[in-house]
C-alpha cells in the first residue's frame, strides 16, 4: 500500500511541470519520481516505463544539476531503466553522467561510442573504467581519447583492445611513464604476436619496454571478426541475454528499434542483441524465442523472419549470429536460407498468425 500511496502523491505533483512552478518543486518532483521508479522498476510494464521516461525527460530539462545527479545515481544500477532519460543524463555534465557511464547496462555500445566522440575526456575515462568494455568501444576510446582515458582502458582487464589502440599506447609510452606502466602490467597479451601486427616504430618501443609474451594468452581477440566468431561459439548465455535485453528495451523506449538497428546488430556480430531485437519486433515472449534457440528451431525463426521485409543477406547474418545451443554449419545455414527464399511473405504471415492464435488459446486454457 505504501508504494501505491507514494505513486499517487508523486504524480499529483505533476503541476510542477507548469511554467510558473518553483524550481524547488520541480527538483523535488524529479527526485521523487526517480526514487519511485527505482522501487517499482521490476514491476513496471513497457507502457509504464514509457510514461516515466516521458515525464522524467521533460523534468530533466527543467531541474538543477544536483537533482539530475541524484536521479542519475538512482538509475545507474537498475537493470531496467527508462532509455531516453538515461541517455539524456549520460550526455550531461560529468558529475551527473559519471555513475551511468560507469555502471548502467542500459547504455548500448552505440550510445557509448557517440558519447566518446562528442563529450569530454572525463566522460571517456568513466567509460574506459566500465566492468566490460567491448572491442568497438575500446577502439573509439583509442581513436578519440587522450592519455588519461587510454591509461584507464589499459588498466581495465575487462576491456577489449585492438591493434591500433595498442600501437597508439606504445607511441605514447616512450615519453609517458604512466602509459608504459599500464602496458607492462596488462595481463594475457601476446606481445610477440602483437609485434608482427604493428609498425616498425611500435616494435622498437616494445623492445625498449622489455614486454614479454604472456602465458596462455590469445591476441587473436583483437581481431573483431575472430572475436565475433569466438564469442558466438559460446552459444546462449543467460548473462549476455539479460544485458542485451535491457539495452534493446532501452532502444525500444526511444523508439529506435527498427530494421536499421537490427542490421547494425548483425553487422557488429551482437548475437544476443539480434535475438532480443527479433523477440520485441515479433511481439512474442522471450521464453518462446529462447526455446527456439535451445531446440534449434530453424523453422519457427525462418517463418517469423519472413514476415518482415528481410532480404536473404540479412537473414543469413541473423541465422549465423543467433546464440543457438549449437552453432549451425555452413551447409545448415544455406539450407535454411533456401527455405527462407521459397516461402512467400503472405504464407509466412498466415502461418505466424495461426501459431500466435493457437499459443494464445493454449495460454488462456491453462
Amino acid at each position: 500500500m505504501s508504494i501505491i500511496a507514494d505513486k499517487s502523491h508523486v504524480f499529483s505533483g505533476l503541476r510542477a511541470l507548469k511554467s510558473d512552478a518553483k524550481k524547488s518543486d520541480r527538483d523535488e518532483l524529479f527526485k521523487n519520481m526517480g526514487q519511485l521508479f527505482a522501487h517499482v522498476s521490476n514491476y513496471c510494464n513497457d507502457e509504464q516505463v514509457t510514461q516515466y521516461d516521458e515525464v522524467l525527460c521533460q523534468l530533466a530539462e527543467l531541474v538543477e544539476k544536483e537533482a539530475r545527479k541524484h536521479v542519475a545515481n538512482l538509475l545507474a544500477p537498475l537493470e531496467r531503466a527508462p532509455g531516453s532519460v538515461v541517455l539524456h543524463l549520460a550526455n550531461d555534465d560529468i558529475d551527473v553522467a559519471r555513475p551511468l557511464l560507469e555502471f548502467s547496462n542500459v547504455l548500448s555500445d552505440d550510445d557509448l561510442i557517440d558519447i566518446i566522440k562528442t563529450k569530454s575526456e572525463e566522460h571517456r575515462v568513466a567509460i574506459a573504467g566500465r566492468e566490460k568494455v567491448a572491442l568497438r568501444v575500446g577502439e573509439a576510446i583509442g581513436r578519440e581519447g587522450g592519455q588519461h582515458s587510454l591509461a584507464k582502458l589499459l588498466e581495465n582487464e575487462g576491456a577489449e583492445i585492438d591493434v591500433k589502440t595498442y600501437e597508439k599506447a606504445l607511441h605514447l609510452a616512450s615519453n609517458n611513464d604512466e602509459i608504459a606502466k599500464r602496458l607492462r602490467n596488462r595481463k594475457n597479451v601476446d606481445w610477440n604476436l602483437l609485434k608482427k601486427k604493428i609498425s616498425r616504430a611500435g616494435s622498437k618501443v616494445l623492445a625498449q619496454l622489455s614486454l614479454k609474451e604472456a602465458e596462455n594468452s590469445n591476441l587473436e581477440k583483437i581481431s573483431d571478426v575472430v572475436y565475433h566468431r569466438m564469442r558466438n561459439k559460446a552459444g546462449f548465455s543467460a548473462n549476455e541475454w539479460k544485458l542485451a535485453w535491457n539495452q534493446v528495451k532501452a532502444l525500444n523506449d526511444r523508439r529506435q528499434l527498427n530494421a536499421l538497428a537490427l542490421t547494425r546488430f548483425v553487422r557488429f556480430g551482437y548475437g544476443h542483441h539480434v535475438a532480443a531485437a527479433l523477440t520485441m519486433m515479433m511481439n512474442i515472449s522471450p521464453e518462446i524465442f529462447v526455446k527456439w534457440l535451445a531446440a534449434q528451431d530453424y523453422v519457427g525463426i525462418t517463418v517469423a523472419c519472413k514476415t518482415f521485409n528481410m532480404n536473404r543477406e540479412l537473414f543469413k547474418g541473423v541465422v549465423s549470429l543467433l546464440p543457438w545451443r549449437d552453432i549451425p554449419s555452413e551447409k545448415e545455414i544455406n539450407n535454411i536460407c533456401t527455405k527462407f527464399e521459397k516461402i512467400s511473405k503472405g504464407e509466412a504471415e498466415g502461418i505466424f498468425k495461426l501459431w500466435k492464435e493457437k499459443s494464445l488459446k493454449k495460454n488462456n486454457n491453462s
